[in-house]
């Protein structure tokens, strides 16, 4: 499946993971990553909403440079207990979020905004993980790995870091940072993008 991009695009984010989601269906895009501060108010525990206002601020960050473009940011957070988990700052820190997590549930959150051109959506999305009971071995030699270090919550379900994972509840991208399917299909509905048609061959 293949869409092709009309108009231009930015992506307001340097993560490789959300370009790779993004260039793997074919849609074309720049990159521009945003460079405000992410700090908006959180109210009363409303993690949606908080994530949300994250990649609006993020957006319109960016729009505000390149009003000729559609801008598409994101955000993604872990949370567990009410309490957000971001990147580890140290190994340390690594292993102490990861054990919180161990034998528990936790919500990874992503908040998604598409600005310009005279569109503005943005909408966020929750999937619930659950960690097994982790054993030390597993745990430190995941940190050792250093892939923890530049994940919100500590960890990649789409690295290694699958191998502490028992069950998902949710959109599974949305865990990797990009919920796709709900992103594109907005973009579909605003006319960004159109799925490019497929040859089909039959044998006789």
């Amino acid at each position: 499946m293949e869409f092709i991009t009309k108009g231009r695009i930015i992506l307001a984010s340097g993560s490789p993971r959300r370009q790779e989601l993004l260039r793997n269906l074919g849609i074309q895009f720049d990159t521009m990553p945003s460079d405000v501060e992410e700090v908006v108010e959180l109210v009363e525990g409303d993690f949606a909403d908080y994530v949300q206002k994250l990649a609006v601020k993020k957006a319109s960050a960016v729009s505000e440079q390149r009003s000729d473009a559609i801008v598409i940011a994101a955000d993604t957070i872990v949370v567990f207990e009410g309490e957000i988990y971001p990147k580890p700052s140290s190994k340390e820190q690594a292993e102490s979020f990861l054990r919180k997590f161990s034998g528990n549930t936790h919500s990874v959150f992503t908040g998604v905004s598409i600005l310009g051109n005279g569109i503005s959506k943005a909408f966020s999305v929750e999937t619930r993980v659950t960690f097994k009971e982790l054993d030390d071995q597993l745990l430190k030699s995941y940190v050792n790995s250093g892939d923890p270090m530049d994940k919100a919550g500590g960890y990649g379900i789409q690295t290694a870091g699958a191998l502490l994972v028992e069950k998902i509840d949710g959109d599974y991208l949305n865990v990797v940072g990009l919920p796709l399917s709900k992103l594109v299909g907005i973009l579909r509905e605003e006319d960004i993008v159109v799925l490019k048609e497929a040859e089909w061959y039959v044998d006789s």
